[in-house]
């Protein structure tokens, strides 16, 4: 498969297969006379291994080294997520259970106390709705790295590239231009920083602007958007993937 094929099929960004075949961490099985990067079954099973490894929390530097030592089959890999996994569920099943009780408690006679609503209201805000516990983990780690000022960079950067996709769209501007198409590619880089290249990260990321509607998330940051500004991103953001 061409690196855009795998990418669509799994659900990943040719942006992270560029930057995994980069850090030497997933390099292409062979290349087409062109130079494009073809991909097979031995790089199917170590992209899984990969993102089996990121699930569970590892960073790329720690991945990489753990897939230089034999004793990290995919077999094995796949056992440390399946534990990772029964863990999460657990926690899962614990709120169930948290919630199951306070609905018994509100049709009991007694009603439930605003103490055990208040321990109800904590434990799911502890669950996020979008990401993993995991994944806030590494989303707070990388807010504390990145620091307080980079983060303030990062939202006039999102405030200017909002401005100019508008005014591109305004200028009818074709989306597969190469003018938007750099446009594209900084959403692509901005969002990367966000996601530290986390593949689960990402697919949080995206699932949380097709429920919430793009608009509105950017809405709750403080940012307006013209209409139809979000289909036109998303145009420009195929024709980069296309063309990689």
């Amino acid at each position: 498969m061409k690196v855009g094929a795998l990418a669509k099929r799994t659900g990943l960004t040719v942006r992270t297969l560029h930057h995994y075949d980069q850090i030497g961490l997933l390099r292409p099985g062979q290349r087409t006379a062109a130079g494009h990067r073809l991909y097979g079954g031995d790089e199917v099973r170590r992209l899984q291994q990969i993102a089996s490894l990121r699930q569970i929390g590892l960073p790329l530097e720690e991945i990489r080294e753990c897939l230089a030592r034999p004793e990290y089959s995919l077999e094995r890999v796949l056992g440390l997520q399946i534990e990772r996994i029964e863990e999460q569920i657990g926690r899962q099943a614990q709120l169930r259970d948290l919630v199951r009780h306070l609905r018994e408690r509100l049709q009991s006679a007694e009603g439930a106390s605003v103490d055990e609503l208040i321990r109800t209201i904590e434990a799911i805000m502890d669950h996020e709705k979008y990401y993993t516990s995991d994944q806030l983990e590494q989303l707070q780690k990388r807010r504390d790295d990145v620091g307080e000022e980079r983060i303030q960079q990062v939202q006039q950067e999102w405030t200017d590239l909002f401005a100019a996709y508008g005014k591109s769209m305004a200028d009818g501007l074709d989306p597969a231009s190469a003018e938007v198409k750099a446009l594209a590619r900084k959403s692509a880089s901005l969002i990367e920083e966000f996601t530290g290249g986390d593949p689960g990260i990402a697919a949080s990321l995206g699932n949380m602007y097709r429920s919430e509607g793009g608009e509105n998330v950017v809405a709750s940051h403080g940012m307006q958007t013209p209409p139809g500004l979000w289909e036109y991103m998303s145009k420009a953001s195929a024709a980069l993937n296309e063309g990689a």
